[in-house]
């Protein structure tokens, strides 16, 4: 029997509301357990961190997700793809990241970069 993935769930809240957000996150938490995952935790970026490219909170999330990596499948998921990034090329970055941590991102709506893992952390062999 294989290790169930273990997911980090994901988030950012510009907004001082949270009302969305804690939809969002009680959301991944319901998707995660309807897959029999493991949730490790979750972070969330707020107010001007959830706009830049530097977000702490997923810096924090990606060093855990490397450690884990080396003992079983890891997912760094969140409730759709935008909660990375409005913008195309900075969402690519941050799927990068979490590549080369050594996981993938999946989404709420049952979306995930896992075949495209290789392309992400730049191996011609994919």
């Amino acid at each position: 029997m294989t290790t169930p993935p273990l997911a980090f769930i994901y988030d950012r809240n510009a907004t001082r509301s949270s009302a969305y957000l804690d939809m969002r996150l009680d959301g991944c938490h319901a998707y995660a357990a309807r897959r029999g995952w493991t949730v490790a935790d979750r972070w969330v970026d707020r107010g001007d961190d959830a706009l830049t490219g530097t977000r702490p909170q997923l810096s924090a999330l990606l060093e855990i997700m490397r450690r884990e990596a080396r003992i079983r499948p890891v997912i760094c998921l969140v409730h759709s793809w935008g909660r990375l990034s409005a913008d195309p090329e900075q969402r690519v970055a941050f799927q990068q990241r979490v590549a080369r941590a050594g996981g993938h991102v999946a989404t709420t709506f049952d979306e995930s970069d896992e075949r495209a893992r290789a392309v992400l952390v730049g191996r011609s062999d994919a």
